[in-house]
């Protein structure tokens, strides 16, 4: 018996999954598993990794729109062969495409790739901004969210990881990659 397995992700910690899991509930999905982590890369996307790990044949991946999937096209493209090479499919609610049809597999290489160039075209803008800001001295950078001596006192008194990930709002990962890069 196939599986309509929902995926919904978002980008960051402070963004809501309730508006995609109710919209993949309503689509027909049995299974929803949802994250807070970049698109941008398959890395720390856990959830999506369960799904692809267990996919049987005939089962269905359905996500709200084709970003919630990846922002690389390439990565889109990897995804989707891994799901054909398990004999499952993809569907997107919006705008409305199956990889289970013949046609939908070239609407999405082309819709990734316009995904793919609109991510940089925020980037550049993204970047301008930040430089004309910089110009007139009033760019200070992004706000650490994770202080690592609360994280180290958290540690001490036996919290655990997701605690602390939720004590500052971040994922794990978040807490994480932090502690990395703090040579904690």
């Amino acid at each position: 018996m196939s599986t309509v397995i929902g995926y919904a992700r978002v980008s960051t910690a402070d963004q809501d999954l309730a508006t995609q899991k109710a919209e993949l509930k309503t689509a027909g999905c049995t299974v929803i598993r949802a994250e807070k982590v970049s698109g941008a890369s398959r890395e720390g996307r856990t959830e999506l990794q369960t799904i692809l790990d267990f996919l049987r044949p005939g089962d269905q991946v359905v996500v709200v729109r084709l970003d919630r999937l990846g922002r690389d096209t390439r990565d889109v493209l990897n995804i989707v062969h891994e799901l054909k090479q398990k004999g499952a499919s993809l569907r997107v609610l919006s705008p409305a495409i199956d990889t289970s049809g013949p046609t939908g597999e070239i609407i999405l290489t082309v819709l990734g790739m316009v995904a793919q160039m609109e991510r940089q075209f925020i980037k550049e803008r993204q970047k301008v901004g930040i430089e004309a800001a910089k110009a007139k001295g009033v760019y200070k950078g992004g706000k650490a969210k994770i202080d690592l001596a609360t994280v180290e006192k958290l540690k001490t008194e036996g919290k655990t990881m997701t605690e602390i990930a939720s004590h500052f709002g971040v994922t794990r990962q978040g807490v994480y990659k932090a502690i990395k890069e703090a040579n904690f």
